[in-house]
């Protein structure tokens, strides 16, 4: 699973090791994107031009669907942990991918603090750079 905060990173150029990391993997590794994920890259594209062009390339790999009930009360109770060990994570969309991702055994390649303390303290697996 790739989040946002690399496929926006990406879209915009920037040069980050999680952009690379990610140049490196596709086409060789199974890439995934979440329903949330696709959400939050196209709604902050500026032009149409632009969102037409990142939709169709987005389009190209699996959707999953992130959220059902059990990933929706897993996803409190991973938070509520969080919470009282005084971490509270500042977006719930980060807590249900991660959620989604430890639940279902998927990767998570990110570049986002907040996603730190849930493979710290909940096991979340994440992609570690070369």
């Amino acid at each position: 699973m790739v989040d946002s905060s690399v496929w926006i990173d990406a879209f915009n150029g920037v040069n980050s090791r999680q952009v690379k990391e990610l140049s490196n993997i596709l086409g060789k590794e199974n890439i995934f994107v979440g329903d949330f994920i696709l959400t939050e890259v196209l709604q902050g594209v500026h032009n149409d031009e632009d969102f037409n062009d990142i939709k169709s390339a987005l389009k190209e790999f699996p959707c999953v669907r992130l959220l059902n009930k059990e990933i929706a009360i897993k996803s409190a109770e991973n938070y509520r942990a969080l919470r009282k060990t005084g971490i509270t994570i500042r977006k719930t969309i980060d807590v249900i991918i991660a959620t989604f991702c430890m639940e279902n055994n998927f990767i998570l390649l990110h570049n986002d603090r907040d996603f730190d303390p849930m493979e710290k303290y909940l096991g979340l697996n994440v992609y570690h750079l070369s």
